[in-house]
This record gives structure tokens, C-alpha cells and sequence, in this order.
């Protein structure tokens, strides 16, 4: 990283399991109870309009608000990435990023022949 470069933060949004071990490492947690929480949408907006780099969301706020994240994806320079929750994941992580790679690639590479 050359100097005049500025480091970027990032962030996870979940519940408090989740989050909250990624404040160990540098990542900014932001805790909220239900999924369907109308705070999502103003969490998520403020980390992208705050030049968040990469806003890690839980699996299952990431399946409950697709239409708030592909906005954001759509009008931010911030990666929204799908991570599992304290019980386990749902699979929502690995199809978005199947999807992402089959759309840049132009096909799904990681289907079994």
C-alpha cells in the first residue's frame, strides 16, 4: 500500500453472537435484534455513505433484505458480504458468491460435472 493511500474500515451487522468477536480484530460491530429491524436499512446506508469498505452482514439479515442491499450495491463502492450466523449458515454466503463469480465469469464454475 503505497502512502498517500487511506485505509478503509469495515463492518459487520448482526446479532450480538455474531458481531461482536470481529471487534478483536479491527471490525466496527453493529448489533440489532430482529432481521426484519427497521434499523437495518439506516446501519447499513450510514457504513456505505461513511466510505465503509466492506460491511459484513449476517446470513440471516442478508436474506431478509436483499432489496436494501442491492441498493446499496447499486449506489456505494462498499462489498456487502454474507457471513454465517453463531448456529451455522444457511447457504446464502456460498449461492452469493456463486452468483457473483457466474456473473463475472460468465458461467457457474462451481457446478459438480
Amino acid at each position: 500500500m503505497s502512502a498517500n493511500e487511506e485505509k478503509r474500515a469495515m463492518a459487520a451487522i448482526g446479532d450480538y453472537e455474531t458481531v461482536l468477536p470481529f471487534q478483536a480484530v479491527g471490525v466496527t460491530p453493529f448489533i440489532l435484534r430482529e432481521t426484519t429491524d427497521g434499523d437495518f436499512r439506516e446501519v447499513l446506508f450510514r457504513c456505505a455513505r461513511n466510505d465503509y469498505a466492506v460491511v459484513f452482514v449476517q446470513e440471516d439479515f442478508y436474506t431478509a433484505n436483499q432489496i436494501c442491499i442491492q441498493e446499496v450495491n447499486e449506489t456505494y463502492s462498499v462489498s456487502v458480504i454474507p457471513i454465517p450466523g453463531i448456529r451455522g449458515g444457511s447457504g446464502a454466503g456460498l449461492e452469493s458468491i456463486r452468483s457473483s463469480v457466474e456473473r463475472a465469469v460468465g458461467m457457474d464454475i462451481f457446478a459438480v460435472k
